[in-house]
């Protein structure tokens, strides 16, 4: 019995909008493609969601991806309000799900700038029974010590959890602690899915 439903946020209750947000400070073209790839695209963003580079640590490993886009990096670094949006389903989800009496919780790899700067486009956090945002903890997935904790912290078991995410990796780490998986292609295919296994299970 599945009485447990952990999502992640990124890419499954909100849309991770990073070229609209390079957009937004008037970058298009080549240079938009090129701030991308120093930023978003790149191993060091991962490290915001880690949360133990300082700020100024992480804008020079942007920096030093494509020094000629300094002064373009820095502004799109500046303000992080814009890089995510909440998906317009995601709230009614979170709370037909919680009406219908499953546990509902959040483990995603997150910023804290993002958490912070971004909060009205994390509404539906307030009406989840807890979770874990990786800036916090200092380890992200797939590493099988996040999910330990969410379980640990939250006297979960692991076979009457379900986990969506909309990485592979991250979905067979949790599989292979015992909880179930499915992999986030878009919104529609996920509420499908997690209905059809809540109707098996």
């Amino acid at each position: 019995m599945i009485r447990n439903i952990i999502f992640d946020i990124g890419n499954v209750l909100v849309d991770f909008c990073w070229k609209e947000h390079i957009a937004r400070f008037g970058y298009e073209g080549d240079t938009a493609v090129k701030i991308g790839k120093a930023m978003m695209q790149s191993p060091v963003w991962s490290e915001i969601d880690r949360g133990v580079w300082t700020m100024e640590e992480l804008l020079a490993g942007f920096i030093a991806n494509d020094p000629s886009l300094e002064q373009e990096i820095r502004m799109v670094f500046s303000d992080l309000s814009t890089v995510v949006r909440e998906r317009k389903g995601s709230l009614a989800w979170i709370r037909s799900l919680k009406e219908a009496g499953y546990r509902v919780y959040y483990l995603s790899n997150f910023s804290e700038r993002v958490e912070k700067e971004a909060a009205d486009e994390l509404t539906f956090l307030k009406e989840m029974d807890g979770g874990i945002l990786s800036y916090r903890e200092h380890v992200i997935k797939p590493d099988p010590a996040i999910y330990e904790l969410l379980l640990n912290r939250y006297s979960l078991a692991a076979e009457e959890s379900v986990f969506l995410d909309d990485t592979l990796d991250n979905v067979k780490a949790a599989e292979k602690l015992g909880i179930r998986g499915i992999l986030v292609e878009n919104q529609e295919q996920a509420k499908y899915s997690l209905q059809e296994l809540l109707k098996k299970v």
